[in-house]
């Protein structure tokens, strides 16, 4: 599981990392006495939905950890594909035309980074269900039916533990200023 998260996540990284790059430089021409405009575009200018792709491979990555089962397998093969779109932002950064000098290591980076986030997604969805998942502590827990011992029916000589109804006098206290711990 691991090695399926920390993929994920360094290959979004690296893919929203490389997306802030400049990829094309296009150099405008001025009068004689002036140097020539110098415009950069980076890949997020040239490829606007491919940050956001990989903002949002990392942010899966990180929720492989949270989820278990299915679901967890589903992600996995959504992770596949989003590794594979943003892949393919970086192959066509690769072979695209566009206007000025162009640096092609910054989109050959977005291409690996998007080829490793599509492994790491890939091998979540084939044994994602097998990985363990968050303990039950993480858990919201269930309610219990209150019954009509000491500690809910607000006697004030209930032990030092708090719990059920009295959690809420507990909170009130403070908020007054007051330790509710002290008899």
């Amino acid at each position: 599981m691991a090695y399926a998260v920390l993929l994920c996540v360094a290959g979004a990284g690296l893919a929203l990392w490389a997306t802030t790059r400049t990829w094309a430089v296009e150099l405008t021409p001025r009068p004689t006495p002036l140097p020539p405009v110098r415009e950069a575009a980076t890949g997020a200018d040239l490829l606007p939905w491919l940050p956001a792709l990989a903002l949002v491979t990392l942010a899966g990555g990180g929720a492989v950890l949270a989820t278990r089962g299915r679901l967890r397998r589903a992600l996995g093969a959504l992770l596949g594909l989003l590794g594979a779109a943003v892949a393919a932002g970086g192959a066509y950064g690769l072979v695209a035309a566009f206007d000025g000098e162009l640096s092609r290591q910054w989109p050959a980076l977005c291409l690996v980074g998007g080829v490793l986030a599509a492994v790491g997604g890939l091998l979540t969805a084939r044994r994602g269900h097998r990985w363990p998942a968050m303990g039950a502590r993480y858990e919201r827990p269930a309610r219990r039916p209150t019954s009509a011992g000491p500690a809910a029916t607000g006697d004030p000589q209930t032990p030092d533990r708090v719990t059920g109804r009295r959690t809420t006098e507990a909170w009130d206290a403070l908020d007054r200023g007051e330790d509710p711990t002290v008899r």
